[in-house]
């Protein structure tokens, strides 16, 4: 084929639809979100737990309620009274989780009231993102000892529901979110207990500085007990979330001041990456902490 058949044949191809395009995929998909932790936390970490935004569509204002989960695993849902929630942990996706997030508050929009989103909307590269269309400045999540946020109360619940709602409540795993330092989480599992804490920095650097600070021996949750392991981190959307072991004894009210301890070496181990590379030593730490995360999604 000549060069002038080879022109001709570039100059005639169609412009792929960008609306038939998957949506690309996003390693952080929250990251420039006010609180990014907290929603990586409600969509990988936390049983049970709701928070509002408003955001807009269409040069319209809207409220709804993000929630971890919802009834049947729906991913979103309209109420009698015309409330939208949406949920986070939903089956399916693309490969950006603030696109899907976005079409599923876009999508309930649409619904009447009393009516469910029973399956994911389709998500394509142009479907906008939640950084695209939020409108509140802040996401405040208020963590639910169970689902009964799940049914308003003036809503009468017949025994079939009921006795679902109550399997679902028996499946949560006692969570607590600890004051004083961001998106910090307490929880119960069996007869152990945990903190887990979802990191703002990117993940290398903050592995890093979590390996610097296990091997400076400041890597325990202080503690007047032999208790406070790092036993390793999950790694979920773009960010790293530690984790400790700590005593069931203690009642989580009582872990803020433990916490708020570790928080602050960790920030002056993190800051001191700028300056002093990891030694030996640190990069072995590094390795054991590396070895044993564990990729969520």
């Amino acid at each position: 084929m000549g060069k002038a058949s080879r022109r001709k044949g570039k100059e005639n191809r169609v412009a792929k639809d960008p609306s038939q395009q998957p949506a690309p995929f996003v390693a952080r998909p929250f990251e420039g979100l006010a609180n990014e932790t907290d929603w990586v936390a409600m969509r990988e970490i936390v049983p049970s737990a709701t928070a509002k935004v408003t955001f807009e569509v269409d040069g319209a204002e809207h409220e709804a309620i993000v929630a971890t989960i919802l009834p049947m695993a729906w991913p979103g849902l309209r109420r009698e009274s015309g409330e939208m929630m949406v949920a986070l942990q939903t089956g399916g996706g693309s490969g950006d989780a603030s696109r899907d997030v976005a079409a599923q508050l876009i999508a309930v929009t649409q619904l009447e009231p009393g009516q469910p989103l029973a399956a994911m909307p389709p998500v394509s590269a142009v479907t906008p993102r939640l950084q695209d269309m939020l409108t509140s400045t802040s996401l405040e999540p208020t963590v639910h000892d169970t689902f009964d946020f799940w049914i308003p109360e003036d809503h009468e619940v017949g025994e079939e529901a009921s006795i679902s709602m109550e399997d679902a409540n028996d499946s949560i795993a006692p969570t607590f979110k600890l004051p004083g330092v961001d998106s910090a989480y307490w929880v119960l599992i069996g007869d152990r207990a945990f903190v887990r804490w979802v990191l703002p920095q990117e993940e290398n650097k903050a592995t890093d500085a979590l390996a610097r600070l296990s091997a400076s021996g400041k890597g325990r949750m202080p503690s007047n007990d032999d208790d406070g392991r790092l036993l390793g981190a999950f790694r979920a959307c773009g960010v790293l979330t530690p984790v400790w072991e700590v005593v069931t004894t203690r009642l989580p009210e009582e872990q803020r001041k433990p916490m708020l301890e570790l928080a602050a070496a960790y920030e002056e181990a993190y800051a001191s990456l700028d300056s002093t590379p990891l030694d030996a030593e640190e990069r072995r730490a590094r390795n054991g902490i590396v070895s044993r995360q564990i990729t969520l999604r």
